[in-house]
């Protein structure tokens, strides 16, 4: 199948239909309509324009069409004229062809402000924008006439043809566009296959061009085979099996996952055969996986390969980017959150010129993360975003902009955003998927990423719920400590929320924070789980060394720097608990349990005598929209001895409208402060009348 069919797929048809698909997508002839999928062609009102045959103002055009906002001057000069003598006279020259083509009476297409010059293409149709909002809005979510709808928009490379001599910076751009626009088009491909019945004759074309276009893509192959196989086409099946294996080989990368789950296809009734578009193999087949490099895992969690950061001037690795990239593959691999692929399988790839999508598919994990660094005089910017590979969506980007005053200094405080940006990310994701799934067909991944959903919520019913989903997971696999451990986390809450019987829960939180000690002592959560357990049973030492021996494993584990800070700021250091609530809060800015950070803080300033400061650390805690009884009861204290009474006075009414009998012993019951600090406390309380 792979040497027989692969050449002719779908190319004519979408050739043929990619005009009327055109009008179709903007629901009428009228207008300019842009086609990039392929070679650069507009269509206006029904009539192709007959664009300049310089390459450097098609290039230009495109460019700005893409751009999300105004490009200055210099830049387009950078981007395509390699030192000329005249670039910015090349560029008006430019501008003037353009214009000439697409300004309208009384419309003029190209803006200029100041130095800055932005492409008016409001009311058109482009397709490459059309694709790119799609994937933004998520493939996966799409129905079936709208993948077809967007399968017949590729009808090429990104603008075939259009490489420019001599211009690095165009290239590399062009480079990146056409590698982002065929990893949607094999997102788009893969789900039609999925929506597909999987006896339609339609069918074959998708899966064809599928494993065409990613031919190292394991699922496109088991898809194609699980096809074939359905219809009694075995033959067929060995054939392409054997063209695949040898183009795998050739490449030097492991076939075994594809045979052997082949195997599993050919012994298996056609009847009982799954979809096309369901298979599912472990996450990089036979490649060296890592969480905190301890060797190959089960494929029961979500994975990600960091590809090596590049030199935005030459496109080129090396130096501070690849240490970059080392520095926050380790992170997040002593995380342990999901699996990290090793340092030496993601280099070997880029060693190779294979881009972040395709790596991705090739490893078979679930994320990608790439970027770029990038010198401005004494700044460093850093370009990073994660994409999820099976649906081609950016889920997060950012850059990062330093003064470069100290490099190693400035490297390890970006490298902690990107680490804390990425996990945090990829458990958001992971979290909403898990909530749309049934209950019953969740895996203990699901199950685990279901409860943390509930338990962020931080309510009694809520935290039952999570308690109910964290056991699934530890039933379904009672090797994961992270479960173990968010298990251990619910017991804690019903006993400091005095939801049920203080001692039991206590008992239970430390018990289950003891399996996940067993199941993984290396684990940070692990230790995070078994230190707060510890508190609740008023060991307040041995709390602490537990904390700090979940950040000594992963100086990125935010929760465990803000658990530090919960336990010194009661009755340990209040200078170290305010350090470390800085850094949790540094590390995951926008934690579901900031307002805890916040709150911490507060009380640590009130042991300190900064009543002032409190309240208004202890304010910021209460605005969290999940903060509950227990953040909004320290509000109240610390605006009380803050002498703002009114303030106070007001959370403790918003207080007692669900806790009609609470009062400032159920406060201090609550935390373990030294007698001194709790008499400040019942001072600010008498203040407000919470007594």
């Amino acid at each position: 199948m792979i040497e027989e069919k692969c050449g002719g797929i779908v190319g004519t048809s979408v050739e043929t239909h990619v005009e009327s698909a055109l009008v179709e997508l903007t629901g009428h002839a009228a207008g300019i309509s842009v086609r990039m999928l392929g070679p650069l062609t507009i269509v206006q009102n029904g009539i192709m324009l007959e664009l300049p045959a310089s390459r450097k103002v098609r290039a230009l055009f495109a460019y700005l069409a893409l751009a999300p906002h105004a490009v200055g001057r210099s830049r387009l000069c950078d981007l395509l004229w390699d030192v000329p003598n005249d670039p910015r006279g090349e560029l008006r020259w430019c501008l003037s062809k353009l214009r000439g083509v697409l300004n309208e009476p009384g419309r003029q297409r190209i803006e200029t402000s100041d130095d800055a010059i932005r492409l008016d293409l409001d009311g058109c149709f482009v397709d490459a924008i059309h694709i790119a909002s799609a994937a933004e809005e998520g493939i996966e979510t799409l129905d079936l006439p709208r993948l077809q709808e967007l399968s017949r928009l590729f009808a090429g490379d990104f603008l075939d043809g259009l490489e420019i001599d001599r211009s690095p910076h165009f290239n590399n751009w062009l480079i990146a566009q056409r590698r982002r626009l065929r990893s949607c088009h094999a997102a788009v491909l893969e789900h039609l296959v999925r929506s597909l019945p999987a006896d339609s004759d339609e069918i074959f074309p998708y899966l064809e061009k599928w494993v065409e276009l990613v031919p190292f893509d394991a699922r496109a192959h088991l898809a194609l085979l699980t096809t074939l196989a359905r219809r009694g086409q075995l033959g067929e099946c060995e054939k392409h099996l054997a063209a695949a294996a040898r183009l795998f080989e050739s490449e030097g990368l492991d076939f075994g996952p594809v045979r052997e789950a082949w195997l599993a296809i050919k012994n298996t009734r056609p009847s009982a055969l799954p979809f096309a578009g369901l298979i599912h193999l472990p996450a990089a087949p036979r490649v060296e996986l890592v969480a905190a490099e301890t060797g190959p895992v089960a494929a029961r969690h979500a994975s990600l390969a960091v590809m090596p950061f590049l030199h935005e001037a030459d496109n080129a690795r090396g130096g501070l980017a690849d240490g970059l990239t080392h520095d926050i593959i380790t992170r997040l691999a002593r995380l342990k959150s999901f699996f990290v692929i090793a340092r030496g399988s993601v280099f070997a790839l880029a060693e190779r010129n294979i881009g972040p999508e395709d790596a991705g598919r090739r490893l078979n994990v679930d994320y990608v993360a790439s970027g770029a660094v990038r010198y401005l005089g004494n700044r460093i910017l850093v370009r990073v975003e994660l994409v999820e590979v099976r649906t081609a969506r950016i889920i997060w980007a950012e850059v990062f902009d330093h003064k470069l005053d100290d490099t190693f200094l400035v490297l390890d405080e970006i490298g902690n955003r990107i680490v804390s940006s990425i996990s945090s990310e990829i458990e958001m994701v992971e979290r909403n998927r898990a909530i749309l799934k049934t209950p019953s067909s969740l895996n203990a991944w699901e199950a685990y990423h279901r409860g943390l959903w509930h338990m962020y919520r931080f309510t009694r019913q809520e935290n039952e719920l999570a308690q109910h989903f964290f056991g699934m997971a530890v039933r379904l696999d009672p090797t994961f400590a992270r479960a173990h451990a968010g298990l251990s986390f619910t017991h804690w809450q019903n006993a400091f929320q005095r939801w049920g019987d203080y001692a039991k829960e206590s008992d239970r939180a430390y018990d289950t924070a003891g399996q996940s000690l067993i199941v993984d002592d290396n684990n940070p959560a692990a230790h995070w789980a078994m230190g707060r357990a510890l508190w609740l049973r008023h060991r307040q030492d041995e709390s602490l060394g537990e904390l700090e021996r979940a950040v000594e494993l992963s100086p990125n584990f935010a929760l465990g720097h803000y658990a530090l800070s919960f336990v010194q700021s009661q009755s340990g250091d209040p200078t170290a608990a305010i350090g470390s609530s800085d850094h949790s809060r540094h590390l995951s800015p926008v934690d579901p349990l900031l307002f805890g950070m916040l709150g911490a803080r507060a009380m640590a300033h009130v042991r300190l005598g900064q009543f002032e400061e409190a309240a208004e650390w202890a304010l910021k805690a209460a605005a969290r929209p999940n903060a509950h009884a227990i953040i909004l009861a320290i509000a109240a204290h610390c605006l009380a001895l803050a002498g703002r009474l009114d303030e106070g006075r007001a959370f403790a009414s918003a207080i007692r409208k669900t806790l009609p009998q609470y009062c400032a012993d159920d406060f201090l019951a609550t935390f373990q402060f030294a007698p001194d600090t709790e008499a400040v406390f019942r001072q600010g309380a008498k203040r407000i009348g919470l007594v």
